[in-house]
């Protein structure tokens, strides 16, 4: 089984998500904060949790009704950009999921999503749970967010993985590489195409780092 992360690794949506984060965070308290400082703290996490992180990080703020108030506003204006937006499957998404299903591996999805948010790009993508991908798992179907493994479980025991070392877990941020690590993933692999650079990824120290989604045929191969 390969555990995709969604934006910045199987899906390009230009970081709409973390731009939507930056200026709701901006207008609401009347920060300056960066769109670099949101990545660095919020990427990967679920998004009321990467507001509080980014709130802590970079202000030294926590205030929970605060978080709570640009939340709720993020959750509306991400809908509208979504509707309005171009988003697209990654370079060779598509190609990959068809060579996975080609050797019997399952194809999941995961995200720190709410599902609502998560079905909706889905469906603007015309991806398709049981044909494209195999499953879907959300930020709001379990407990504990990133860098928990609980969404990851949550597939395992959906298919009856016996080990999770037969798991595979890519993301474009180090908390996805974490996540993977939790987990016991057989390898958790970081991808150069979203939200943290090179330098960030390796300093969670994953099995592998690629540029392409492409390259995860060989690996898997065992040809690299």
């Amino acid at each position: 089984m390969v555990v995709f992360d969604m934006a910045g690794t199987s899906v390009n949506e230009n970081n709409i998500v973390y731009k939507t984060l930056q200026k709701v965070i901006n207008e609401v308290g009347n920060f300056s904060l960066s769109l670099d400082e949101v990545l660095a703290y919020g990427a990967g996490k679920e998004k009321l949790q990467a507001i509080q992180s980014v709130l802590k990080n970079c202000l030294n703020i926590e205030d929970e009704e605060l978080a709570k108030k640009m939340f709720e506003v993020f959750l509306v204006k991400l809908t509208k950009a979504y509707e309005v937006e171009d988003i697209f499957p990654n370079a060779n998404a598509n190609e990959l999921f068809s060579a996975l299903k080609d050797r019997n591996i399952l194809r999941v999805l995961n995200t720190g999503y709410d599902r609502k948010t998560a079905e909706s790009i889905l469906e603007k993508l015309n991806w398709t749970v049981g044909k494209d991908v195999d499953a879907l798992v959300t930020a709001s179907d379990v407990p504990r967010n990133r860098p928990y493994p609980d969404m990851i479980n949550f597939a395992i025991e959906k298919f009856k993985i016996e080990n999770s070392a037969q798991v595979v877990k890519i993301g474009d941020s180090i908390i996805d590489i974490e996540e993977g690590q939790n987990a016991g993933c057989g390898l958790s692999i970081g991808i150069t195409t979203g939200a943290h650079n090179l330098a960030q990824l390796k300093s969670a120290k994953p099995n592998y780092i690629v540029n392409d989604l492409i390259e995860l045929v060989n690996i898997i191969d065992g040809k690299r």
